[in-house]
């Protein structure tokens, strides 16, 4: 079994058209086709069953904590609801980091659809991991050379 991201788009969709509850413009084809870059670990360009298992299973506890933390059930995340959305999912980051965050996935008020959160998330969690595993003697920094460099920022 592997997914490609036009298979990812129409199933991402089909998911979100059942909870109105989230404000989404749905998933686009280009935003999936991040996700899928930056989940695909053999380079094949689709999600393979290990893979695609575990974007759904981190697609479904961050849904839960998008609908949790939107407190005002505006059915988005403010920019004040973010980093305690972040937070909860697991990423404790700085306020210039989070204002990074805002500024790239929210719209002209602050606010973070469903889509955006999601994918915010899964480049976030592959780029940590991707990070974590340069960082050998676990110290909080790395060595790239450039072709390194690009093949982690490139095909993300």
């Amino acid at each position: 079994m592997e997914v490609s991201p036009c298979e990812l788009c129409n199933i991402l969709n089909k998911v979100v058209t059942k909870h109105p509850d989230l404000k989404t413009d749905g998933f686009s084809l280009e935003s999936c086709r991040g996700m899928v870059a930056v989940m695909d670990s053999d380079s094949t360009g689709k999600l393979g069953f290990v893979e695609f298992k575990y974007l759904w299973n981190n697609v479904k506890a961050w849904q839960c904590i998008y609908k949790q933390y939107d407190t005002d059930r505006s059915g988005a995340i403010s920019a004040d609801e973010l980093p305690a959305a972040l937070r909860a999912a697991g990423f404790d980051l700085n306020e210039e980091v989070v204002k990074l965050i805002t500024r790239r996935y929210s719209d002209e008020n602050g606010n973070i659809d469903f889509d955006n959160f999601i994918c915010c998330l899964v480049r976030m969690d592959a780029m940590i991991r991707a990070f974590k595993a340069l960082d050998k003697n676990n110290t909080g920094t790395i060595r790239a050379n450039l072709p390194e460099w690009l093949q982690l920022t490139m095909y993300s």
